[in-house]
């Protein structure tokens, strides 16, 4: 009895290569882990079995930038920060994405001073924000869908007029 006779005729499945790229990009996309605050504990929460990161694909987070493509940024930048986070962004393989979490980390929070970057962007570009003080894991979440709707709709020669 062979696989045919059990499942029928499913006939035969289309695609461009551009959405299977795309897709299996959303699918499996590694997580830097970088908590630099408040907004950490969120994060961790997300990947709670609560709300169980999981389930888009991200089964840990990673602690060595050579094997992620998602930089989680989340909490505030200070100055003395700043070169690490660059550093870090540099050393991840392309394709890459950076998600900025929280306030501090969109536009410098509620720190007016001199030792807090007024937004990650002035570092590194950023894909997504997501708001919020700290902002919650349903935010995060919805900052990973929104991230991964705008990976989809990326065209493979992107990244190759990128690199």
């Amino acid at each position: 009895m062979g696989v045919e006779q059990k499942l029928g005729n499913l006939g035969f499945v289309t695609t461009t290569l551009e959405n299977a790229v795309n897709w299996s990009r959303t699918k499996a996309m590694w997580p830097l882990l970088s908590g630099l605050a408040c907004c950490a504990i969120e994060m961790m929460v997300a990947q709670s079995a609560d709300y169980d990161l999981s389930r888009f694909g991200m089964e840990l987070m990673r602690a060595s930038p050579r094997q992620s493509d998602l930089f989680i940024i989340a909490g505030r930048v200070t100055r003395k920060m700043a070169p690490v986070i660059r550093r870090l962004y540099d050393q991840m393989p392309d394709p890459k994405w950076v998600l900025a979490m929280g306030d501090c980390c969109s536009c410098g929070g509620v720190f007016n001073n001199y030792a807090i970057v007024p937004g990650v962007d002035e570092i590194i570009p950023v894909d997504v924000y997501v708001a919020g003080c700290p902002p919650r894991p349903e935010g995060l979440i919805h900052g990973i869908i929104t991230l991964h709707e705008k990976v989809k709709k990326e065209g493979i020669e992107y990244w190759y007029k990128k690199v």
